[in-house]
């Protein structure tokens, strides 16, 4: 994956808590000597600066062998602009040699995403105040001078994008009017801070048709890939999250993934959010947000014109999607290794419960893809071979009853499989227990 080797490494720890009452956790134990301390006795002791160092050590760097949070802004290289993974010093209320250390994940206008320990008295995602930072720091060995340099995920997700954008149109029924690979005339000339007027008007058109390519890669990366958090993202899941952010807008990207994550749907992505997308196997992520997209294409006025090529583009995005969670061996939808070292739950067999769902065993009434695509092609058909056979049905109305039932259809099915879980758990011979790794 695209990420720092001690982000891999705090990520297989996501999950791990500290234990009630007078029992210790003997993972946040070896955080401590991992991370060169021998005298600490209890997870009483504040961690976040030990879980820094065990991460470190376990990638291959020496931290600074110091519980104290901010001992790391000594440590490596200071850096201008934030990275993924970046070290990241927070202050912590009024005491000069009080702080928190974590791993820069992204951030929002106000709010800086760490992932770290002794939050929550966990291992977790959680949200810090902007004021608070007081420095992010990188390896010395492994500082970079163009922090913003082109990642792996970002250049083969926007190779995907501009197969699917295509070139040089202006199409009257596009809303976007002057477009070139994707970029409209109104976006081309906000990046260069230019107002389009009679007289400008002409000029941008024609360096449009000729934008150079690194034009293009800061365009997408400034406009829609940073904005929308797929830096957070595994490739299938960020392959998915920005081609719908440049076709729909950053803002609706988030808003459908929210809903997606079933989440609070408040256009930013922030603990909430990325926690409950890294509990979901990424193939179902990327698979039920396929689906909400194709039900907002069929939603727009324009549909009529476009909407071939809108789906077209939804399902290659969903196979590419597919084949690299596969080749990658990807399970979930944050930066992380295939292996989560916490969580498994134990069956009351003895077995292990898997945490991705297997497609290719689902019920094919199960699909909200077969769905969509009956709903679609009822709503094409029926319209014009309808008044022969004496059926005389809008389109509208015929994919509104469609949605109602599939929606009807899966909640009585999660009504089913409600009252069977129920009836398992009640005749269970053991109760689940949760198995450290």
């Amino acid at each position: 994956m695209d990420q720092p080797a001690w982000l891999e490494a705090a990520w297989a720890e996501f999950g791990v808590r500290e234990i009630p009452g007078k029992e210790d956790a003997a993972e946040i134990l070896r955080y401590f000597r991992d991370a060169g301390d021998t005298s600490a006795a209890s997870e009483a002791t504040p961690w976040c600066a030990a879980f820094m160092g065990a991460m470190l050590k376990r990638s291959g760097h020496a931290g600074t062998g110091s519980l104290l949070a901010r001992s790391y802004l000594d440590w490596g290289d200071s850096l201008e602009t934030p990275r993924i993974g970046a070290v990241t010093v927070l202050a912590r209320g009024d005491d000069p040699n009080a702080g928190h250390v974590a791993f820069y994940l992204g951030e929002t206008a106000d709010k800086l995403f760490l992932l770290g320990g002794n939050q929550g008295d966990a291992v977790t995602v959680a949200a810090y105040d902007k004021a608070r930072l007081l420095g992010l720091r990188w390896p010395r060995e492994e500082a970079e001078a163009d922090s913003d340099g082109d990642d792996t995920i970002f250049l083969k997700a926007l190779a995907h994008v501009l197969e699917m954008e295509g070139g040089f149109s202006n199409d009257a029924y596009d809303p976007g009017g002057p477009t070139n690979r994707g970029i409209t005339l109104d976006t081309y000339a906000a990046f260069k801070g230019e107002t389009i007027g009679a007289e400008t008007r002409p000029r941008l058109i024609s360096e449009l048709k000729s934008i150079p390519d690194d034009t293009v890669r800061a365009i997408y990366r400034q406009r829609y890939f940073k904005p929308s958090m797929c830096t957070a993202f595994t490739a299938p899941l960020a392959l998915m999250h920005f081609d719908a952010a440049v076709n729909h807008g950053v803002s609706a990207a988030i808003q459908m993934l929210q809903g997606v994550a079933r989440v609070t749907v408040d256009g930013e992505i922030g603990p909430e959010t990325l926690s409950a997308i890294g509990s979901r196997s990424v193939v179902d992520l990327i698979d039920d947000y396929a689906e909400v997209r194709r039900s907002r294409y069929r939603a727009l006025p324009h549909f009529w014109r476009f909407g071939r090529g809108w789906l077209k583009r939804v399902d290659a995005t969903l196979v590419l999607g597919r084949a690299w969670a596969g080749a990658e061996a990807t399970n979930r939808g944050l930066l992380e290794p295939a292996q989560i070292a916490k969580g498994e739950l134990e069956m009351d067999n003895g077995t292990t419960g898997a945490t991705a769902t297997d497609d290719s065993s689902k019920w094919w009434a199960h699909s909200k893809t077969m769905w969509g695509t009956i709903i679609t092609a009822a709503a094409t058909v029926i319209p014009v071979l309808g008044p022969a056979l004496g059926i005389t049905l809008p389109a509208d109305v015929i994919t509104t009853f469609g949605d109602q039932a599939l929606t009807a259809v899966q909640a009585l099915t999660g009504l089913f499989g409600t009252v069977l879980a129920i009836y398992g758990r009640l005749n269970a011979a053991s109760p689940l227990t949760l198995r450290k790794g």
